[in-house]
């Protein structure tokens, strides 16, 4: 199948470039799974497409409060940040410097002008709250463990029930999104993994004669695979990556 849509289809579809079924593959199906775990492993830590920005909801039980630990997905790579572990209290007190800017200055905003004024007192409100007290919630994460910590007082923003929101980056999975077997990315990387699998394989037999007078060249195999794996990893930098965030300051 031309557009793969499975595991399996995607399996066939790079034995079928490599010449099966005219051409015997030697690849055992263990070595076919572990490669394609191998290119959908890269494929999600490299390929702009294979990754998403999204928020997490979690409600505060007695055990988050106590061990200060969140455990996520294993699909979550990043956490940016968390909101509204202090929003209550903003809004809550009317005494608040935030709260009454904001009720003040509401009615006009329906002026455009004023609009520049606002951004500029609320950046500048948020550049005192940073100096003076810090960030507002410290967040650790820890990818291969899948455990988020914020380092803070969590008792005086939280109590039991109450829910926040974790801002977080998590990768697209192949077998809810079926169209990730398709990326042309994904189909060229994986043939070349099963072609260096195939080449490292035919290695322990290379000089051997077959009848016939053919001679098994997997040597040959396993170097042009390792040629197309660095030029398809070159690509990947270049045309399928983010480009990498500058920081200022």
């Amino acid at each position: 199948m031309a557009r793969p849509a499975s595991r399996q289809e995607l399996a066939e579809y790079c034995l079928r470039n490599l010449g099966a079924p005219v051409i015997e593959i030697n690849i055992d199906e263990d070595q076919i799974e572990d490669r394609i775990d191998e290119a959908i492993q890269f494929y999600q830590e490299y390929h702009a497409d294979a990754v998403v920005r999204t928020f997490i909801k979690h409600q505060i039980t007695e055990e988050t409060l106590e061990d200060k630990v969140i455990v996520l997905p294993d699909a979550v790579l990043s956490v940016t940040r968390v909101l509204n572990l202090s929003a209550g209290g903003d809004a809550a007190d009317m005494f608040n410097v935030k709260y009454q800017m904001f009720l003040n200055d509401l009615y006009g905003l329906r002026n455009p002008s004023a609009l520049v004024n606002y951004e500029i007192t609320k950046q500048y409100l948020s550049l005192i709250e940073l100096t003076l007290t810090g960030a507002s919630q410290q967040v650790t994460y820890t990818r291969h463990k899948n455990e988020l910590t914020i380092q803070d007082d969590w008792h005086k923003y939280l109590s039991v029930g109450e829910y926040i929101i974790i801002e977080c980056y998590m990768t697209v999975d192949p077998q809810a999104y079926p169209e990730v077997y398709n990326d042309m990315a994904l189909k060229r990387y994986t043939t070349a993994l099963f072609k260096r699998q195939w080449g490292a394989n035919l290695i322990k037999f290379e000089g051997l004669q077959l009848p016939g007078g053919v001679t098994l060249n997997g040597r040959q195999l396993y170097d042009d695979a390792i040629n197309d794996i660095e030029k398809l990893e070159e690509a990947w930098d270049s045309k399928y990556s983010l480009p990498v965030d500058f920081f200022v300051g």
